[in-house]
């Protein structure tokens, strides 16, 4: 009999500020991707649904309160786990929010940083963060208009 692993899911939020700026977070050095610029969130947690584990995420992360019907989803990327305890790969779901409560300040990461749009491109981000930064870029391009 085949046996089917459950890939590890992950939720990410793109808050977009006022001057439509996006926040990203620095990985930590010592974790894996370390230094690379990320959409700050977390893994899923068993039971937790999607939305849930996003505010949580942001909490923890960044201090922040989210309301969840501020959580628009936007995109999603998979790929292969890098990790021997991932084999069945990961999916990261990302969501966009325009309006928190709180300040971000960073809690886990190396640093946070405020990027416009079009600087997102250049920034060295996990494999993964990479797809999702265009499906982003191509959904604010579209509500700009």
């Amino acid at each position: 009999m085949q046996s089917f692993s459950t890939p590890l899911l992950v939720v990410a939020v793109a808050l977009v500020d006022g001057e439509g700026r996006i926040l990203l977070q620095r990985r930590r050095l010592g974790a894996e991707h370390g230094g690379l610029w990320e959409f700050p969130g977390g893994k899923v947690e068993a039971g937790e649904s999607l939305e849930s584990a996003a505010l949580r995420e942001l909490d923890e992360e960044l201090g922040i309160t989210l309301d969840r019907g501020s959580l628009k989803p936007a995109s999603f990327a998979s790929g292969p786990g890098s990790a021997p305890d991932r084999p069945a790969g990961i999916v990261i779901l990302l969501y966009i929010s325009r309006s928190w409560t709180g300040e971000p300040h960073c809690r886990e990461g190396e640093e946070i940083a405020w990027f416009a749009p079009e600087a997102i491109a250049g920034l060295a981000m996990p494999p993964l963060d990479y797809p999702l930064a265009e499906a982003l870029l191509a959904t604010l391009r579209q509500k700009s208009r």
